[in-house]
């Protein structure tokens, strides 16, 4: 029941981030999990967004997300900066979060439909609830402009909680996968 409030509240983000100036959808997949992620420009430079994660990677983990970031765009960068709540609900124990961070993308010269970058946001301990003591996500891309609005990528995700319970720091999603991202 809670996976499936979950997926409904990010199709409600979705279709809220239709009446932005511009923002994106991104879906992507591995053997183990899910993702998907809306955001939306509310205002020049303010982009606003969430997501949600299902994973089996190490513990069954339903994390969901929204942020506010900073984010400038040009034919040589795309980043945003800027923070986010993280909402976990796992087998190893339930709290959320709120992390600072952001995402940076440089386009390639050679090739202007790659782009190569990452993302990283970091939940310190001081504002952690429920189960969570401090958080951590990052991960990396290689994106690939299919055509004008649609990018697809390959990355690697991980995201770590160390948790008020027994078994302390604990990997939660970790790994390769595959996705594919709508620009509007």
């Amino acid at each position: 029941m809670k996976a499936m409030m979950a997926w409904l509240g990010g199709l409600g983000l979705a279709l809220a981030t239709l009446n932005c100036q511009a923002g994106s959808l991104d879906l992507n997949l591995s053997d183990e999990a899910v993702q998907f992620a809306a955001s939306g420009e509310v205002a020049p430079g303010i982009a606003v967004g969430g997501g949600l994660l299902d994973s089996e990677d190490r513990v069954d983990t339903q994390a969901v997300h929204a942020e506010v970031l900073g984010v400038e765009r040009t034919r040589r960068y795309d980043i945003g900066v800027g923070a986010r709540w993280t909402q976990l609900d796992t087998d190893a124990g339930d709290g959320g979060g709120l992390g600072l961070g952001g995402y940076g993308y440089a386009y390639v010269p050679q090739v202007p439909a790659l782009s190569l970058g990452g993302y990283g946001f970091y939940t310190p301990g001081v504002v952690s609830a429920g189960d969570l003591e401090r958080g951590l996500e990052y991960g990396l891309r290689a994106r690939y402009g299919v055509t004008r609005n649609v990018d697809a990528y390959v990355g690697y995700r991980r995201l770590r909680a160390d948790l008020d319970r027994p078994g302390g720091t604990r990997t939660l999603d970790s790994g390769a996968h595959a996705g594919v991202r709508l620009v509007f």
